[in-house]
């Protein structure tokens, strides 16, 4: 299901992402907040796997990338931005840990032509769409929203707290995160989703 550059990459943000939100809180917690950064992570790929699965495609998890900083085409880094590695960090450390950068990983997907042909005819819908790329992404997030959900009812308020604050850093319409790939495929499922994400952030900051 996961490939050994996956497996890298997905251990590289636990690690990141638990070094950023321990940075101003000391060494004690990072074992919890690496363990629970690990669960919604897993729910989250899992999610999007599964989808991506159905729509008889393959995602691939990578670490997020920035290669254009303009409008205009020429306009590109000569070696990709590691924005996934780095924007943790320098939240944490600009912010002095309030705020830490939780969107850290992406996915590119390849359509299976085999698969599609088999059971569709030969090269029917062997190309993903934006919609089919944006649904993909919206399970992951919606995965994180019921996960945290059930943190919630478990007494694992931190928990819940975590998987809404990474819900809605990837809903950020920029670059390649979950956001930008839903607003494209479909507005009106962004605004949905985005909808949800903010209601659970107020009761994040009110009631958890």
């Amino acid at each position: 299901m996961l490939n050994k550059k996956e497996i890298v990459c997905i251990l590289l943000a636990i690690v990141i992402l638990g070094f950023s939100m321990s940075l101003w809180k000391g060494l004690s917690g990072i074992l919890y907040t690496m363990l629970a950064i690990s669960v919604l992570l897993a729910v989250n790929i899992v999610a999007k796997k599964i989808m991506a699965y159905y729509l008889e495609s393959e995602a691939e998890i990578r670490l997020w990338e920035v290669q254009r900083y303009g409008f205009k085409p020429s306009r590109y880094f000569k070696k990709p931005f590691p924005a996934g590695a780095l924007f943790p960090i320098v939240f944490s450390l600009i912010s002095m840990g309030y705020v830490v950068w939780l969107a850290s990983l992406v996915f590119e997907v390849k359509a299976k032509v085999y698969r599609a042909a088999k059971r569709h005819g030969l090269y029917s819908f062997s190309e993903m769409t934006e919609y089919h790329i944006g649904l993909i992404a919206a399970a992951g997030i919606f995965a994180n929203l019921i996960i945290a959900v059930v943190g919630y009812l478990i007494n694992q308020p931190e928990f819940a707290k975590l998987n809404i604050f990474f819900a809605f850093f990837n809903m950020l319409p920029l670059s390649d995160l979950d956001g930008n790939k839903i607003f494209f495929g479909s507005l009106i499922l962004w605004s949905f989703l985005a909808s949800v994400v903010l209601i659970g952030m107020v009761y994040a900051f009110m009631l958890v």
